[in-house]
């Protein structure tokens, strides 16, 4: 990962699952490893299917913020990034499946 307001820009995640529902949902919380220690920053990301025909499914990304504390907003800038990055994150799921 890769983050400007990261102290080192480049950076590694781990990823808690929160919901494993297919084919209709997943989320996760993005946290890193402290001293072997996971911890999570608060946001999770989540993606939601539907069905749309035969050969099409309908995507809901949703990513949420709500749990996060105000100083790490202040300190890695609330939103992190800009919003076509959400239109990237579903235009690179849509390379993987197909």
């Amino acid at each position: 990962m890769f983050h400007p307001n990261h102290p080192n820009g480049s950076y590694e995640i781990a990823n808690l699952v929160q919901v494993f529902d297919p084919p209709a949902a997943i989320s996760w919380k993005p946290g890193y490893d402290e001293d072997g220690t996971l911890r999570f920053g608060g946001w999770t990301w989540r993606y939601d299917l539907r069905p749309a025909g035969p050969s099409t499914t309908t995507v809901t990304l949703t990513y949420d913020w709500s749990a996060v504390t105000e100083p790490v907003r202040e300190h890695l800038g609330f939103p992190p990034f800009p919003p076509e990055h959400l239109s990237n994150s579903l235009a690179h799921l849509a390379v993987l499946v197909t």
